[in-house]
């Protein structure tokens, strides 16, 4: 009778360690989910701010010179900065291995 007890005792306390553990998970989880909504937000507002930002160059460019000359120097930057991005995010992301 004590060995059933005993094993009773360490099942009860199991289960509460569970219930413990996922009440943690739950808020870890929701955590996460607020953190990624926040990085989808910046990203939305970092992207705008870019198109405002060659936008503004391409204004300042077309004063200066024909728009079509304008259209492809801001185009130009806008491509080689995506790639000094992209350049960025395959170093970040590559095995340290390799």
């Amino acid at each position: 009778m004590q060995i059933l007890s005993t094993l009773l005792d360490i099942a009860m306390t199991l289960l509460r360690l569970l219930e413990a553990e996922g009440r943690i998970l739950k808020r870890a989880v929701m955590n996460v989910g607020w953190a990624l909504a926040c990085v989808g937000i910046a990203s939305l507002l970092v992207l705008v701010a870019a198109v405002f930002f060659l936008a503004g160059i391409y204004q300042y460019l077309a004063a200066q010179m024909s728009p079509a000359a304008a259209s492809l120097l801001v185009s130009l930057l806008a491509f080689v900065l995506a790639l000094v991005f992209a350049g960025i995010a395959k170093g970040r992301t590559a095995d340290p291995k390799d």
